[in-house]
């Protein structure tokens, strides 16, 4: 049976490149990155390497970047160690109502703690509203945290709109970046972050890696003791063979990106085009154009979109509901939710999401697939049987 999988959102292959760079530092080049010996230092100096390749493909400083277990380390880290640090200044955090549940359960739990948090709403494409942004930052406010692209619905926030008034209030600004690394565009300086997270496994790298941006001169505290390892940041040993495989990941994606960007946005148009023109009550979900080159949402009426995930996974099809870090909860999607979705439309959503090996083919075979399965779902339906014109 044929496989194919578009649900590049959730997880990547590695890359064999990357499992190549990877394999020494299992077996010959093994050391702790903390000793002194030769075996230490080799191991120390490919962290160092790794760090300046990461740092470079972001426009950051080799210091600036701090090696994580991936992107919910990062968040948590980025936001509770500027929220403890900088709480005689304020307790008040500004988020949106779409953010990655590692933002969004770190807020809460923030909450617990005597911080108040404020969620800004976005409209139907998931864009969030600045003005209503603005309008929330208080005196007390000390961190803005507002994901670059959504994890669901692939729409890419204005990040730089948002650090004009932030930097302007002196307030702290943190970007979740996990999901448009590799895809547009990621320079701190152009988003005018102060810190921004990312993640290897997004990419084509080992799971189980990521990395904290942190602008120099931005105050955080640690939340891991122990040694003074990642510039006593973040203590632990570090996964070198991960953080080697994260960086060359990276490389290979900057390399890569104009070709890869563009092979998606053509896939992801053309499957869009064929759904959308083949089955009725079909509907795009997130911002038509403001969108990763390779994010495919779109909700079908009547029909449950667990029921079309099973379907098409007996036919080889790896896709995805809503958000993958959620997928096995029966909840409408937060997000979907937040864009003013009714629970019924929610659960009718599929979330595809392209990579760079996917083929023409592919995308012939899934739109063939999905017609045949919405109209057999449908065929089933007491709601979709009073519209007998539905394709």
């Amino acid at each position: 049976m044929k496989r194919i999988y578009m649900d590049h959102s959730a997880t990547t292959p590695v890359d064999s490149l990357v499992v190549d760079a990877m394999l020494p530092y299992f077996t010959d080049k093994f050391g702790n990155a903390s000793s002194l010996h030769s075996f230490g230092q080799e191991a120390a100096q490919a962290l160092e390497q790794s760090r300046q390749q990461v740092a470079n493909s972001i426009g950051a400083k080799p210091e600036e970047i701090i090696f994580t277990s991936g992107g919910t380390e990062s968040d948590n880290l980025a936001i509770k160690g500027v929220a403890y640090r900088n709480s005689r200044k304020g307790k008040h955090i500004i988020t949106s109502t779409i953010e990655h549940p590692a933002v969004l359960s770190t807020c809460a739990y923030l909450e617990k703690e005597g911080f108040e948090v404020t969620y800004v709403a976005v409209d139907s494409d998931g864009i969030i509203d600045t003005e209503e942004l603005e309008k929330s930052i208080r005196d007390d406010t000390i961190l803005i945290s507002v994901m670059h692209a959504n994890n669901e619905i692939g729409t890419i926030q204005p990040i730089s709109d948002i650090s004009k008034f932030a930097k302007e209030r002196g307030i702290y600004l943190h970007t979740d970046a996990v999901q448009s690394l590799g895809k547009i565009a990621v320079n701190v300086d152009e988003l005018g972050v102060d810190l921004l997270s990312i993640s290897s496994h997004k990419i084509h790298g080992p799971k189980g890696v990521g990395a904290l941006y942190v602008r120099k001169g931005t105050p955080l505290q640690t939340l891991a003791h122990g040694g003074g390892h990642e510039r006593h940041m973040r203590a632990g040993t570090e996964n070198i063979s991960g953080i080697v495989g994260f960086a060359k990941a990276v490389a290979l994606a900057d390399e890569r990106i104009v070709d890869d960007a563009k092979h998606m946005r053509h896939l992801r148009d053309l499957l869009i085009n064929k759904v959308m023109n083949s089955i009725d009550n079909a509907y795009l979900v997130g911002h038509p154009t403001k969108r990763l080159p390779n994010n495919v949402n779109i909700r079908f009426s009547f029909i449950e979109g667990e029921s079309m995930l099973l379907f098409l996974d007996m036919k080889g099809i790896a896709i995805s509901t809503g958000s993958a870090c959620s997928s096995k909860s029966l909840e409408p999607s937060h997000v979907l939710t937040a864009i003013g979705l009714k629970p019924e439309d929610s659960h009718g959503s599929l979330r595809i999401t392209l990579g760079k090996d996917n083929l023409q083919e592919e995308i012939d075979y899934v739109a063939k697939a999905l017609v045949e399965i919405v109209g057999h779902l449908r065929a089933m339906s007491p709601i979709a049987g009073k519209n007998p014109s539905l394709r």
